[in-house]
């Protein structure tokens, strides 16, 4: 998957359009994400280059997800300014406010990036360690994404969150290679339902 101006410029008409276009879109968040930062895999967080500018839509959480604390269902895209990984997936994520005015949002989903996945060049040979040390291997185009957010509430609709995300296979959806994806960023929240 190539993510292309033309998909962020769809993405975000999507967005714009949101609020007229269905009412069981919860929240709509946008944020700056510094990218591949040093927290679960300190050893490759100097591989790849520039922010993410990241996009997520929020969904009223469904009936049938309530015996599972009711999440909401989010649709999401993360695009890398300096050419380098980006991706786009869905998953779940929960609310859990803890004091007046915040809250702690653990979420789980699934990414479909662009970035690489195994070393192309012969192992041992100058351009598989030049290769290896400017670019993530991340062993598979599909990646579990677990993330967590802490938001405050401001008044009115508008919400801030600092936000992390992990993206790994854990050898579950994938093999082989698992650098994995730490990014950590500010995101701006406006709430369209209750």
């Amino acid at each position: 998957m190539r993510v292309t101006g033309a998909g962020v410029a769809a993405f975000g008409a999507m967005m714009a359009l949101a609020p007229q276009a269905h009412a069981g879109i919860d929240e709509i968040h946008v944020g700056v994400m510094q990218h591949n930062i040093c927290v679960t895999d300190c050893k490759n967080a100097d591989k790849e280059d520039g922010p993410n500018v990241e996009f997520q839509v929020s969904f009223d959480s469904p009936d049938f997800l309530n015996w599972a604390g009711a999440p909401q269902p989010y649709i999401m895209a993360s695009v890398n300014t300096a050419g380098d990984t980006s991706f786009a997936g869905f998953g779940l994520e929960w609310r859990w406010e803890f004091a007046e005015n915040w809250a702690i949002e653990p979420g789980l989903g699934y990414v479909i990036h662009d970035g690489e996945t195994e070393n192309p060049y012969t192992p041992g040979t100058p351009e598989n360690t030049a290769f290896s040390e400017q670019h993530l291997l991340l062993g598979s185009e599909d990646l579990f994404r677990t993330s967590i957010g802490l938001t405050h509430d401001f008044q009115g609709p508008w919400e801030g969150q600092i936000f992390f995300e992990h993206l790994s296979h854990g050898q579950i959806i994938g093999s082989g290679h698992n650098q994995g994806v730490d990014q950590l960023g500010i995101r701006i929240g406006y709430q369209l339902g209750g």
